[in-house]
């Protein structure tokens, strides 16, 4: 199983720590291309343009002047780093045992700014979309599409991957063909009809990473192992999932619908 998360929007910054070493994050071969865009942000964020650049607005300028103290401000694990709905749900830093073990082997966390991360890999806090276009790396999925195969492909290959992403960071890398690649998707059903939606998916994708970490076991190796264990979570009336439907295979991929009711 490998479990694949965007990044929160909103990040803790970390209040004491040793800085960034970019030399002891996971997925080393990556180390020289996230220098590259490290470099970018900073000029970028120093630039009288840095909203317009990174695609914010004047309400997060705070997160942005961060963006020139990456190198020096303290660091912490992704896990506690990254906030949010997702985050809060899959309690990725609250962790410990063989659940922690399962969640480093098994979480990679997708970055405009480093590329993919496990949780215990050391950042700091910064604001950088997989959207945006840094002059140099030009726009960062298609940058960083070309580099992640070195680090994922052989980790996914013959295994199932649990796609949480959103599409802006799904765009950054696919899943090699040996590997069953699933998406996850929530939709809300009310008098028989079914709504797609937005933010209170990323609840119940982190509600779905949480149990695939936290439950006895051993971890999902395909598509139908997967939605087994996600069935499991019909049974818990706090998960909120009410169903779970299992997709046949378009293009290589297949979809794991979440069923909630509203």
């Amino acid at each position: 199983m490998l479990v694949l998360l965007p990044p929160s929007e909103g990040k803790t910054q970390p209040l004491q720590g040793r800085p960034l070493d970019l030399a002891r994050l996971s997925g080393r071969v990556l180390t020289d291309a996230r220098q590259e865009v490290l470099a970018a942000l900073e000029r970028a964020s120093a630039a009288p343009d840095a909203a317009a650049t990174l695609g914010v607005g004047a309400a997060v300028a705070a997160e942005v002047a961060r963006n020139l103290t990456v190198r020096t401000a303290p660091a912490a694990p992704a896990a506690h780093v990254y906030t949010g709905v997702l985050y809060t749900a899959a309690g990725l830093g609250g962790l410990r045992g063989a659940a922690a073990r399962r969640a480093e082997r098994t979480v990679r966390i997708f970055s405009g700014l480093w590329g993919v991360l496990t949780p215990a890999d050391e950042v700091p806090a910064y604001r950088l979309s997989m959207g945006v276009s840094l002059p140099g790396p030009g726009k960062l999925s298609t940058f960083w599409r070309g580099r992640l195969g070195g680090v994922l492909d052989d980790a996914a290959a013959g295994d199932v991957v649990v796609d949480c992403r959103s599409a802006t960071y799904a765009a950054a890398w696919r899943p090699p063909t040996g590997a069953e690649h699933v998406a996850v998707q929530v939709v809300r059903e009310r008098d028989g009809r079914r709504q797609v939606v937005s933010h209170n998916a990323k609840h119940a994708r982190g509600v779905l990473t949480h149990h695939l970490l936290t439950r006895a076991g051993n971890a999902p190796t395909t598509a139908e192992e997967l939605a087994g264990a996600a069935e499991e979570l019909s049974d818990d009336p706090v998960a909120g999932v009410h169903a779970v439907e299992l997709s046949a295979p378009t293009r290589g991929r297949r979809t794991l619908t979440l069923v909630e009711r509203a």
